[in-house]
């Protein structure tokens, strides 16, 4: 059973939160604020933690860094009112995952805590699979139908990223940001010519294909 952190100031958010964590299997731990996040996390393991931002004594931009300079890597889903590019530019630098602005539908955070798991699962172990198509991290290699590929870094990260969340639609600038840095130069044309090399790789791959989302980006699909 996965354990997530609930941190959230307003008392009948964060019990929301945490009953409805609890009813799709979850174990739930309240915090109203960062610092007992903190202090929860000195004696209790964390899967996943769901934090607001705007909270007394340590807000969640705060937390959030805090953990990333401590090492702490679980998922953190930010779920706020702010919703500015701004605000959420600052999120994603102090190290959050996901963003979600309030009111939210719960159904769709279940959808996003079990996604994030499951990346972090596949994070941890550094391989995914597809099919009979395997996927390593620490070798940079592809290998299906018992042929070992081996792919230039920032073509194994970008199709790494993809084929972790098969199905799901990520934008070309969510792309950018992650492969080649929020601060780079790079145009989206270069993400446009991997993507092809990519297709040209894998054309004949019975596992998966690489599919252009019109005006949005790109997703992975199961064969």
């Amino acid at each position: 059973m996965f354990n997530i952190l609930v941190v959230e100031d307003d008392r009948d958010l964060r019990e929301l939160f945490c009953t409805v964590l609890v009813d799709h299997g979850y174990t739930a731990i309240p915090a109203a604020d960062g610092e007992e996040a903190l202090d929860i996390l000195d004696s209790s393991y964390v899967d996943l933690i769901i934090s607001d931002i705007m909270m007394p004594k340590m807000d969640g931009y705060a937390l959030t860094k805090t953990l990333r300079e401590a090492n702490f890597m679980m998922p953190v889903l930010m779920i706020t009112a702010r919703e500015s590019p701004a605000d959420k530019r600052e999120g994603f630098r102090a190290g959050t995952d996901d963003y979600m602005v309030k009111p939210i539908d719960v159904n769709e955070m279940i959808w996003r805590v079990e996604a994030l798991l499951r990346r972090s699962q596949i994070v941890s172990e550094r391989k995914a699979k597809i099919g009979q198509t395997l996927f390593d991290c620490d070798t940079l290699t592809v290998t299906a139908n018992g042929t070992e590929l081996e792919l230039p870094q920032k073509e194994f990260f970008l199709l790494y990223k993809l084929v972790a969340s098969p199905g799901r639609i990520f934008t070309r600038r969510q792309i950018m940001d992650e492969i080649w840095g929020m601060d780079s130069d790079t145009d989206t044309h270069t993400l446009d010519v991997h993507i092809s090399r990519l297709r040209e790789r894998f054309k004949e791959n019975p596992d998966f294909d690489i599919v252009t989302v019109r005006g949005l980006g790109y997703k992975v699909v199961k064969k």
